[in-house]
């Protein structure tokens, strides 16, 4: 299965100020490169914190929330999980899924690297500083990267495409 790892990053490395941060601060074209991944990926799946600032599903694709209180969340067609993320893509994949898009925060991405799972990551390099905040990763491991490619965006943004080197 492809497992694609998507986050938008500022220029000294974080990917939000704290964990209530929305991604307002990324502009329009980080969005639409957001949007066009994910309905891609048909399949998205991100930590609770994260789908609290969204505050909703993604229409058009499947939402998969990581959670240790499923009760909380209320939104309509949103499913929830606690699953290894190798159990969830085994699941996933009998299921006829394809591919999936990890989509933050920091503590799903790190649980989704360490287990070996993803294939590319699709970072938007944000002409931004915040100084401190939140981290792609919250854990230390040392991972092989391979650019694919990098865009230019917008005066603001570039997108860089890596695949994983296990």
């Amino acid at each position: 299965m492809k497992v694609i790892l998507i986050a938008a990053m500022t220029a000294d490395g974080f990917i939000a100020r704290d964990g209530t941060h929305g991604a307002d601060w990324t502009g329009s074209e980080d969005k639409k490169v957001f949007v066009r991944l994910t309905k891609e990926a048909g399949t998205v799946v991100m930590g609770s914190r994260t789908f609290n600032t969204i505050g909703h599903a993604l229409p058009g694709r499947r939402n998969i929330v990581y959670t240790t209180h499923p009760d909380s969340i209320t939104a309509d067609s949103i499913e929830t999980t606690q699953e290894k993320p190798q159990d969830l893509i085994n699941r996933l994949e009998v299921e006829g899924v394809q591919s999936l898009a990890v989509c933050g925060g920091s503590q799903i991405y790190d649980m989704f690297m360490r287990a070996g799972v993803v294939t590319d990551v699709y970072i938007t390099m944000i002409a931004k500083f915040f100084g401190q905040g939140l981290t792609l990763f919250n854990s230390s491991f040392d991972q092989d990267l391979e650019l694919v490619s990098s865009t230019k965006l917008d005066a603001t943004a570039s997108l860089l495409h890596y695949t994983v080197s296990y």
